[in-house]
């Protein structure tokens, strides 16, 4: 049977997704700001510790994507190829190195969930969207004075907003989602009441990057409560930063750590 996750079928043509290596090409919103650190402790489990420097610091990113395998066949049928996703990127420490892990994360298509499940992504469905840049008519230009909204909602709730205001070039596009990620990929045991039948802490980056001018931002971000949804916990108590910024990204798999 073939395909690289279900279902598997003798041509493979019918699985949720094709197997990596997966290319991205999107324009990314990030919002940095700090909170309690130990609200983000609360969120790292064993054997994961808080980051040495700033443990409080979170990253709220918005990405509008375009994504395929090789050959890039999806991108000329835009269903398989376009989707959208808002993540929450956190800092953390394993064996004495600083890593990225996303705790939080929704986006809008099937294949982005499934790819989730292998990489150790937690994806949830949710409705996401955010301004796109156009070099004509009323759209924002990436340049001085650009505004670009974001919004995010799951579950029939809006769980974040947010506004940024381009205000200068910068040399990156924020720190706390600037290393390799440790994330753990969970299966849980068929038997009610036994042990995860695997639990794995993997590294994971990006085989190769390249991305154009980020641009720094001033930025008002809301978040909100919903009744299944823990975003809201991550109060805004101090904002770092925002940023704009259009990145090419290659993901070909990651490490086992433990």
């Amino acid at each position: 049977m073939k395909g690289f996750l279900h279902p598997r079928t003798p041509t493979g043509r019918a699985s949720v997704t094709a197997g990596p290596p997966w290319h991205y090409a999107g324009d990314l919103i990030t919002i940095e700001y700090r909170t309690d650190p130990g609200k983000v402790a609360a969120l790292l489990p064993d054997p994961l510790t808080p980051a040495a420097d700033d443990p409080g610091a979170v990253a709220l990113i918005w990405a509008d994507w375009q994504a395929c395998s090789d050959g890039g066949e999806e991108l000329l049928d835009p269903v398989r190829s376009q989707y959208k996703e808002c993540f929450v990127v956190v800092r953390c420490q394993f064996a004495g190195r600083t890593y990225s892990r996303c705790v939080f994360i929704w986006v809008d298509k099937d294949f982005s969930i499934a790819r989730g499940v292998h990489q150790g992504y937690p994806k949830k469905f949710g409705s996401i969207h955010q301004t796109r840049p156009h070099p004509f008519g009323p759209a924002p230009r990436l340049e001085t004075g650009a505004r670009f909204g974001a919004t995010l909602a799951a579950g029939d709730r809006r769980l974040a907003e947010a506004v940024i205001e381009l205000t200068e070039p910068s040399p990156h596009n924020g720190f706390v989602n600037a290393h390799p990620m440790a994330h753990h990929r969970w299966q849980p045991s068929i038997e009610p009441g036994k042990p995860d039948s695997y639990a794995e802490l993997v590294e994971s980056k990006s085989a190769s990057f390249e991305g154009g001018q980020a641009w720094a931002a001033r930025a008002d971000l809301r978040l909100f409560e919903a009744p299944t949804e823990e975003l809201a916990d991550l109060t805004v108590d101090e904002h770092i930063g925002a940023y704009y910024r259009q990145v090419g990204v290659t993901w070909n798999g990651g490490t086992v750590l433990a």
